[in-house]
C-alpha cells in the first residue's frame, strides 16, 4: 500500500515485515511495534518506520542552518525499527551492567557518557544474544544518519516537528540536566525526544560534503575520524535541536549530554 502525506514531501511505502515471536524475550505489540524484554523489569520497545522518501537537510533561509544541511532527496527502500526512546539506564544496566551516567537519576533518564563505540557493544550484545528473534535480514545497530533525520521528521518539512518546548528538553527549559524520557509530545510515528535530552550517536562517519541529487540508503563515507551525533540535548540552543543539524566527535568520547538511540535495521 502507498500512502502520500499531506504534511510534506514524504511518500510512504508500506512493507509487511513481522517479528516471528519464539522464547520470552522478543514479543511484537502489533503491526507496528516490536519490544523486548530485557529483564523481568525493563523492556526496550522500538516503533516501526516505513520505507519512503524525504528531503534531508535544510532550506538555506532555515534559522541556524550550517552550509553543510544541503538538501537533497533521500529513499529508504525498507521498513525499520527505531526506539521509541534514547536508551535509559534501567535498558543499559539490565544489558550491559552498570551504569555510566553522570546524572546519577533513576531508571527512566537516558543514558549518557556512552562513547560511539560503547554504544555499538551495546547493540552487539543484543546481535548476539541467541534467546533474542528478530526478523530475518535485520540487526541492532544504531541508526544511519539518513534514518534518523527520516524518523524525527515523520512526515513533517519544519525545523522540528513541533513546538520545542513542547517536543523537547533543552537548554531553556531543561534546569541544567537530563529528564525522564517520553515526558515530552512524541513525534507522529510515535518516538520521544528526538529533539533534545541527550544528542544521540549515528552509525556513519562524519563528513562535511552532504550528498547531492536524489540518493538511496546512504551510508556515509567508508572511514573518517569522527561520527556523527544528531538531536540536539538538555544544555542545546535551539538551532543545535532542529531535525537537520548536524555535529561530530571521535568514536571514543563520553560526555554527559551524549547518549543513543537502538534501531533494528536492514544488515548493511
Amino acid at each position: 500500500m502507498k500512502t502520500i502525506l499531506s504534511l510534506g514531501l514524504v511518500i510512504f511505502f508500506f512493507g509487511s515485515i513481522s517479528a516471528q515471536v519464539v522464547g520470552k524475550e522478543v514479543t511484537t505489540v502489533d503491526s507496528n511495534s516490536l519490544t523486548i524484554t530485557l529483564s523481568s523489569k525493563v523492556v526496550l520497545e522500538l516503533k516501526k518506520i516505513p520505507a519512503g522518501t524525504f528531503t534531508m537537510g535544510s532550506p538555506e533561509d532555515e534559522q541556524g542552518r550550517i552550509d553543510h544541511e544541503v538538501q537533497h532527496r533521500v529513499t529508504i527502500t525498507k521498513a525499520y525499527w527505531m526506539g521509541v526512546t534514547e536508551v535509559t539506564q534501567a535498558q543499559w544496566n539490565a544489558v550491559m551492567g552498570g551504569n555510566p551516567a553522570f546524572f546519577q537519576k533513576g531508571d527512566n533518564y537516558p543514558v549518557e557518557q556512552v562513547s560511539w563505540k560503547e554504544a555499538r557493544r551495546f547493540c552487539e550484545k543484543l546481535n548476539n544474544d541467541s534467546s533474542i528473534e528478530r526478523p530475518e535480514g535485520y540487526c541492532f545497530d544504531l541508526p544511519t544518519e539518513a534514518q534518523w533525520e527520516y524518523s524525527c521528521r515523520a512526515g513533517t518539512t519544519g525545523a522540528c516537528y513541533g513546538d520545542l518546548d513542547e517536543v523537547a528538553w533543552y537548554d531553556s527549559n531543561s534546569g541544567g540536566s537530563t529528564h525522564p524520557v517520553a515526558q515530552k509530545h512524541p513525534n507522529l510515528w510515535g518516538l520521544y525526544d528526538m529533539h533534545g535530552n541527550v544528542c544521540e550517536w549515528c552509525r556513519d562517519w562524519w563528513w562535511w560534503k552532504t550528498y547531492q541529487g536524489n540518493v538511496t540508503d546512504p551510508m556515509g563515507p567508508t572511514s573518517g575520524s569522527n561520527r556523527v551525533i544528531r538531536g540536539g540535548s538538555w544544555c542545546s540552543y535551539t538551532q543545535y535541536c532542529r531535525a537537520a543539524s548536524r555535529i561530530r566527535d571521535s568514536p571514543d568520547f563520553q560526555y554527559n549530554f551524549i547518549g543513543f538511540r537502538l534501531a533494528l535495521v536492514p544488515v548493511p
